[in-house]
Order: structure tokens, then sequence, then C-alpha cells
């Protein structure tokens, strides 16, 4: 005869089970959706990084930053009148995404991103450090430090 705590105990370790079962269906979602949506979240950065480009050459009207794609399929953006260059690499097979800027820094390392899964394999987007980017402030950011004014404005 099971007593309320064998009760009790059972139906946590049953809860448990069902937890874990279901963070592993999550997990496996997420994936799944990451390798399917890959190539949109990489159309989606390449696309981020064309339109910001135009964007800041038709404030100054000329062409200042150009952007280009390489025969390998990465993106290669330059700043007239500076040696300094942008390169932007998708790797399809580790789902990352690396932004190689020959402006920054000597200490700063490449920005190394990696395509994950979101809303239980709805959608998919880039991550770092494991929080979702946003790809809007690390291209302009980017760009900032590509023509030579910083990462963020002075205030």
């Amino acid at each position: 005869m099971a007593t309320d705590e064998t009760k009790r105990a059972a139906q946590e370790f049953l809860a448990v089970r069902m937890s874990e079962e279901t963070e592993q269906q999550e997990t496996e979602l997420n994936r799944e959706a990451a390798i399917r949506l890959a190539p949109k979240v990489w159309k989606q950065v390449a696309e981020t990084f064309i339109s910001q480009c135009k964007a800041w050459n038709e404030i100054l009207h000329e062409e200042a930053l150009t952007c280009k794609e390489t025969i390998l399929g990465d993106l290669r953006i330059r700043c007239a009148g500076k040696t300094d260059f942008i390169s932007v690499h998708y790797d399809s097979r580790k789902l990352q995404v690396t932004i190689k800027n020959t402006a920054r820094a000597e200490h700063e390392k490449d920005s190394i991103f990696f395509i994950g899964g979101w809303a239980s394999g709805t959608e998919a987007h880039l991550f770092r450090n494991n929080q979702k980017a946003n790809l809007e402030v690390v291209v302009l950011g980017e760009l900032r430090v590509l023509a030579g004014i910083g990462r963020t404005a002075s205030q």
C-alpha cells in the first residue's frame, strides 16, 4: 500500500522526467530550425550590411562604403580612403557567421555569431554568448569602427 509520501515522490519523479523530455524535444526542434533556416538568417545578415552601407552612402551623397560579395559568397566592405576592411563569412556546416574588421584594435578578436533555433523551432536568429544578437546594432558598430569614428556615438 502506497503512502502519501510515496505517491508524492512518484509524481515528482514523473514531472521531472516529463520536463526533461520536453526540454530535449525543444532542443531538437530548435536545432532542426537552425539548420533549416540558416540560409535565411545569412541572407538577413548580408541584406543588413548592404542596406546600412547604402543608407550611409545616401546620407553622405558619395560612395564612402562599398559592399561587395566575393567569389566564395562572403561579404567585403571597404571605406573610401582607408586600407581596412570588414569581411563577413558564413560557415554553413558550423552554422556560424564571422565578422573580421581589420580596423579593430589588435586586442579585439573577430566577432563570431552562431545561428540558433528559437521559439520551439519556428524561428532562427544570430546568437553570441547564448544571447540573441541585435543585428542592426552589430552592423552599425562595425561600420563605425571601419570608418574610424568608434563603436558608439559620443554623448
